[in-house]
């Protein structure tokens, strides 16, 4: 739920903001947040590209598909990144476009001037990354903000609500092998922040870190749902993470060690995470209340 924070947090800075919305009740939640509903979707490039002639500046948040098909989620995140781009061509307006740390190579603290893995897991995201950075050679001034897998916060779905549900599910909070294994964390505040001052002042060609905890360990994220829902906390093999999680990608997803750093981010713009950590979040947010 970044895109409801992103919003909020331009219009409490004064800006107007324009939300493309594929459906009445997205239009509507968008003019709640003081928005202006734009019909269309990513499929949709017309509308997409008469959006982005009218503003002063795009920015690219949505992605989503089957992952079963990630080649055809590659394909359409990038043809939604080219037409904005074009759209903005020769203007110098800002284009963030959005992608995540996992395109980062594994095992070791990565960082915004480290080259992506293509070959990694988070691979697909980089010809939509390199499609926005492309454009800054056309007069734009493009940036790409890399989010931390676990924005957290209220309203969050991603990757710690499924930790939290499948420990709901089946009685344990489970981790892969010894749970050494780091993320990177950011608050979704922090990141809808961060999206503000891309905006506003990121240079032509940015890579960005949406980061402000650079590694926290998956066990320490598996003992801590343990301790407030009473449950035991448990290692399971590969194999046994395949079974045990929503899926076998999940399960791929919850072992790796993908630790970024955030610092050069924080230090170009200006960027001070301030909002609760990961844990902390764990501990005293809305994830581990009694399920309805």
């Amino acid at each position: 739920m970044t895109g409801p924070a992103v919003v909020a947090e331009l219009v409490a800075a004064g800006h107007t903001v324009t939300g493309l919305a594929r459906s009445d009740a997205a239009a509507a939640r968008l003019e709640s947040l003081g928005a202006t509903p734009h019909r269309g979707s990513l499929e949709d490039l017309d509308s997409l590209r008469s959006g982005a002639e009218a503003a002063d500046g795009v920015l690219h948040m949505a992605f989503g598909g089957d992952f079963a098909d990630t080649d055809d989620m590659m394909r359409r995140d990038r043809a939604a990144i080219e037409t904005l781009g074009q759209a903005l061509e020769h203007t110098g307006k800002p284009f963030v476009s959005t992608s995540g740390t996992l395109v980062m190579p594994i095992g070791r603290e990565s960082t915004e001037k480290d080259e992506p893995d293509l070959a990694g897991i988070g691979g697909f995201r980089i010809p939509g990354e390199r499609a926005c950075l492309g454009s800054a050679a056309q007069g734009v001034r493009a940036s790409v903000v890399r989010l931390a897998p676990t924005v957290h916060g209220h309203g969050d779905h991603g990757f710690i609500g499924m930790l939290v549900a499948t420990a709901r599910r089946t009685g344990m909070s489970a981790y892969v092998g010894d749970g050494g294994n780091r993320w990177p964390a950011v608050h979704r505040l922090d990141a809808a922040i961060l999206f503000r001052l891309a905006l506003e002042k990121a240079p032509a060609g940015s890579v960005l870190h949406g980061v402000a905890e650079s590694g926290v360990t998956l066990k320490s994220i598996a003992e801590t749902i343990a301790r407030v829902l009473d449950l035991p906390t448990v290692s399971l093999t590969p194999d046994e993470a395949a079974a045990h999680f929503p899926s076998p990608f999940m399960a791929t997803v919850y072992g790796i060690d993908a630790p970024v750093s955030g610092s050069y981010t924080q230090e170009l713009l200006g960027w001070s995470p301030t909002h609760p950590t990961l844990l902390d979040d764990l501990e005293h947010g809305d994830y581990l209340t009694p399920a309805s």
